[in-house]
């Protein structure tokens, strides 16, 4: 890292992270996930991330530990190596991989007002991979520069897995259900790394982990952040009292957007529970079985027959009972 590149650096926020040396590997992932967080909490300030922010990413920490521990037990069996110790490793990994697998959100730029902003798949994620391996190697540097007889604290396989990791949560819309999916769960040309595995399940796995309430909040969230525009609409929606303004144009727009994304909401939920089994392809059986039973233990029909009896779709659905549905009352004040 060169002088300008330093100098750049200690004009950010997270400046002085950057001059801490840790003293074992221990300590340097305390760092690093004190340093995603920061990052996280400052994306999400500057971009208006109501969704994209510190809980999200403490939830998908939560979750990846759920699922690390189910399957902690079958853990070598499943790498195919016999050092224990590599679970735990892992598990750091893993810990680092949530903290921040969203440290970075670009948008790409609207075409016209009233339309939700939108990512391009896998910018967002090849920036987020690229910063927190520069934080990592300049960690190992600054290691190196005082521990010269240690071997790094980050190996080039740690790295590898970290962008492994980061790299599986990209996601895709499939139009053939309506659904995301990440699509590096579905490469069977390459087995996938279980601490990937683990980190894009525990993102997009809300609704198996946590339940309907977690996913309908998830769902009211990330509609307020690609939908920014609807929040003084909503807002000035609810101050009439007649609603009978004269916009009722630009409140039918509203309308036909907050009906578009509660039908997505239940595609999405229905693809989550179709495309489990093939996310989970390549795993023992018993492992499989935990998972089902003890981890993504909501994702079954019956959740879905709620979920589709709970949401409004009807085409008539009006206007202030899709804010009463997404809660966004309750979002937009806090």
């Amino acid at each position: 890292m060169n002088n300008n590149q330093d100098s750049t650096i200690l004009e950010e926020p997270n400046s002085e992270i950057w001059q801490i040396t840790p003293k074992n590997f221990e300590q340097a992932i305390s760092i690093i996930t004190k340093f995603a967080f920061a990052e996280v909490k400052r994306e999400a300030a500057k971009k208006q991330l109501y969704f994209h922010n510190h809980a999200h990413a403490e939830a998908v920490q939560r979750r990846a530990e759920v699922i690390f521990y189910a399957i902690e037990p079958f853990w070598n069996k499943i790498c195919h190596q016999s050092d224990t110790s590599d679970s735990k490793r892992a598990k750091y990994l893993i810990d680092v991989c949530a903290a921040s697998h969203d440290m970075v959100q670009e948008f790409l730029p609207l075409q016209s007002p009233q339309t939700a902003r939108q990512r391009e798949s896998g910018v967002s994620e090849n920036a987020t991979i690229n910063k927190l391996l520069d934080f990592i190697k300049h960690l190992n540097k600054k290691f190196a520069l005082e521990n010269p007889e240690l071997p790094p604290l980050f190996t080039q396989s740690d790295l590898e897995i970290i962008r492994k990791s980061i790299s599986a949560t990209i996601c895709y819309f499939d139009t053939n259900d309506n659904s995301i999916y990440q699509p590096d769960l579905y490469n069977s040309e390459e087995q996938i790394v279980l601490n990937a595995r683990i980190i894009a399940l525990a993102d997009i796995g809300g609704l198996g982990i946590d339940g309907i309430p977690a996913y309908f909040q998830e769902g009211s969230l990330i509609l307020l952040e690609e939908n920014p525009d609807i929040i003084p609409l909503i807002q000035k929606f609810l101050a009439e009292k007649d609603n009978s303004s004269n916009n009722k144009e630009v409140y039918e727009n509203l309308r036909e957007r907050l009906l578009k994304r509660a039908k997505f909401q239940i595609s999405f939920a229905k693809g989550r529970l179709a495309r489990l089994n093939r996310e989970l392809e390549g795993l023992p059986e018993e492992v499989v079985l935990v998972l089902k039973e003890k981890v993504f233990k909501h994702l079954n029909e019956q959740t879905i027959e709620k979920i589709e009896a709970l949401t409004p779709t009807a085409a008539d659905t009006n206007l202030a009972k899709l804010i009463e549905f997404f809660e966004l009352d309750k979002y937009i004040h806090n």
